[in-house]
């Protein structure tokens, strides 16, 4: 069983249309020392998705940094992807461990809800992801996990905790305290100023 790297950025691409312009924004952020790096794409048609996703895995490859492939086993199996993350409508974590191997990083959304992710960790699931804790425009509407989400989480688990929802420089810091391992990050890696040292200032909070 491979093991996940240590703490940091994980971050999620953004919605571009522009292949050539997503791919210089993904290289920005593997020169930032991001951790995890996950291809979703709600936007490409499945070809488009496939060279993408291809393209972004070879990058990933020359940086050592783990793709993780958003809702869809089969596109990671494809494109040889690290690992797969599954929303709660998605595959089951074991349809996904048995078309994707051991060896690969399983990760599930359970919002708010430590039974969620107590159930996925049984599952064989590598990670949870929490959130969303902040407003933000990838996951819009109240923030529902919170600092005791994360405290809970972190006694009753025994594999890493991610948290995605409108992070920032700025907000981030608590979650750490609160055990966090990964930061999930979007609009605030690649919308905003230097994608790079973004990287390096998420980073530099842990």
């Amino acid at each position: 069983m491979n093991s996940l790297p240590k703490k940091g950025v994980y971050a999620i691409t953004p919605d571009i249309d522009d292949t050539v312009l997503l791919m210089e924004k993904v290289e920005q952020a593997l020169q930032g020392g991001i951790r995890l790096l996950q291809y979703r794409d709600k936007l490409s048609l499945p070809e488009e998705k496939r060279f993408r996703a291809k393209a972004i895995h070879y990058l990933c490859l020359n940086y050592n940094v783990p793709l993780i492939i958003n809702d869809d086993p089969e596109l990671a199996l494809a494109c040889q992807a690290e690992g797969v993350h599954l929303g709660q409508s998605d595959a089951s974590i074991q349809d996904a461990r048995e078309l994707l191997g051991k060896d690969a990083f399983i990760g599930v959304t359970c919002h708010h809800k430590l039974s969620l992710a107590i159930s996925a960790e049984r599952q064989g699931a590598d990670y949870v992801a929490f959130g969303r804790f902040f407003n933000s425009s990838t996951k819009p509407g109240t923030p529902l996990a919170n600092i005791n989400t994360l405290v809970d989480a972190k006694a009753a688990l025994s594999i890493p905790v991610v948290a995605i929802g409108g992070l920032r420089h700025d907000n981030s810091k608590a979650l750490i305290t609160a055990g966090v391992d990964y930061l999930a990050v979007v609009d605030h890696l690649f919308n905003t100023g230097n994608i790079t040292e973004n990287c390096q200032s998420f980073n530099a909070l842990f």
